[in-house]
């Protein structure tokens, strides 16, 4: 699935641009608002409820988690035993990475068993600089 390039995505769609767009044609830039974009717009209008948790890493900072309880996704799925440790939710990690990449802020998603399930979402320096710059102004 990481070999699917982000070009796929586009045109953006909809939700993206309605629920996203700051209006005037201006964009999110901050990383923690497109987070809680993801963690509650996004996670809405894909399983009709937010994602239970956002966290933040303790020991770096450009580590973040998106934590569901109950997966919709790994809830009506049936995994075969010779596949046991395999995360259907992967599938929804390559949507939320996607997302980010599309809108600007390129990072790694993958899906992990812990707390139910987490994604674990890791941005690229360039992000974790952008939003250092940001602050400072």
């Amino acid at each position: 699935m990481n070999n699917i390039t982000i070009s796929a995505v586009r045109p953006r769609t909809s939700i993206i641009d309605k629920s996203l767009s700051k209006g005037k044609g201006e964009r999110e830039i901050k990383l923690l608002n497109i987070l809680l974009f993801v963690k509650s717009t996004l996670w809405k209008s894909l399983f009709g409820r937010e994602a239970d948790k956002l966290e933040h890493a303790n020991d770096d900072e450009r580590t973040y988690y998106i934590i569901e309880k109950e997966s919709l996704v790994n809830k009506y799925v049936s995994v075969p035993k010779d596949k046991g440790s395999l995360n259907c939710a992967s599938f929804v990690a390559g949507i939320v990475e996607a997302v980010l990449c599309d809108s600007g802020f390129p990072a790694k998603v993958t899906a992990h068993w812990h707390k139910g399930t987490t994604y674990m979402v890791k941005f690229d320096d360039s992000v974790i600089a952008r939003d250092k710059q940001l602050d400072e102004k």
